[in-house]
């Protein structure tokens, strides 16, 4: 749940607030004005703060109120300015298009591709398949965990598809996120960046209706954080 508690803003603004910037892909500046329209004033700086406080939460908690996954996952990596330089966002999503999870990385290779793989199955349990595209790190992480897995004995082995076709799926899938993040102009922190992307991948979950019926995109996001 989240404590608005200390704000001069009721929870209802300002969850509003940070739902209407992680869905529609606007900047700061034109949230601020949007506010303002409603008879709300509240500067940048602060919706920034809203943004990267009540984002996370909501996303935490609609990853445990999502749907059940398929067996079968596509995953790939985008990228995001952070600081004026590119880092990467490893995503996945099911053969249904279901968001299963989503990292961000200031690095691509074996390291990074395996933490993201060890979240993901954590959160959403073992697929029969992953599949990728020509990525050498992300097939090492999956080889990585296949490792782990026979250490410890799991009679479970993770298969690796290597399709660009079958990919397309969340290549689709990552241009909503892309379209989200363009107005934004970049990061300026890798903090603000982590947790606002985790808020748009929420906003993203309740567009796609993973997490059940609602009469409205918002109040399925207030339903996250009440």
């Amino acid at each position: 749940m989240i404590d608005c508690k200390g704000a001069h803003n009721p929870q209802s603004v300002i969850l509003f607030a940070v739902y209407f910037y992680v869905r529609y892909g606007v900047s700061c500046r034109d949230l601020e004005e949007i506010m303002a329209e409603c008879g709300v004033t509240v500067d940048r700086a602060t919706l920034n703060r809203w943004v990267v406080k009540y984002s996370r939460e909501a996303a935490c908690e609609a990853q445990k109120r999502k749907a059940i996954t398929a067996e079968s996952w596509r995953m790939d990596e985008t990228y995001v300015k952070v600081r004026g330089e590119w880092v990467n966002l490893y995503r996945a999503v099911d053969r249904d298009g279901k968001t299963l999870d989503f990292r961000l990385s200031e690095k691509r290779d074996t390291k990074a591709a395996k933490k993201f793989f060890a979240n993901a199955l954590s959160n959403n349990g073992i697929p029969k398949r992953i599949t990728i595209d020509k990525s050498r790190s992300n097939a090492a992480g999956i080889k990585e965990v296949n490792k782990i897995f026979k250490r410890l004995q799991i009679p479970v082995k993770i298969d690796t598809v290597r399709s660009k076709y079958l990919n397309n799926i969340i290549e689709q899938d990552h241009r909503f996120i892309k379209r989200l993040t363009r107005p934004m102009l970049g990061f300026k922190s890798f903090a603000s960046a982590a947790a606002t992307l985790a808020g748009i991948e929420a906003a993203n979950m309740i567009r796609k209706g993973k997490l059940g019926p609602a009469t409205s995109g918002f109040r399925r996001f207030a339903e996250l954080t009440g």
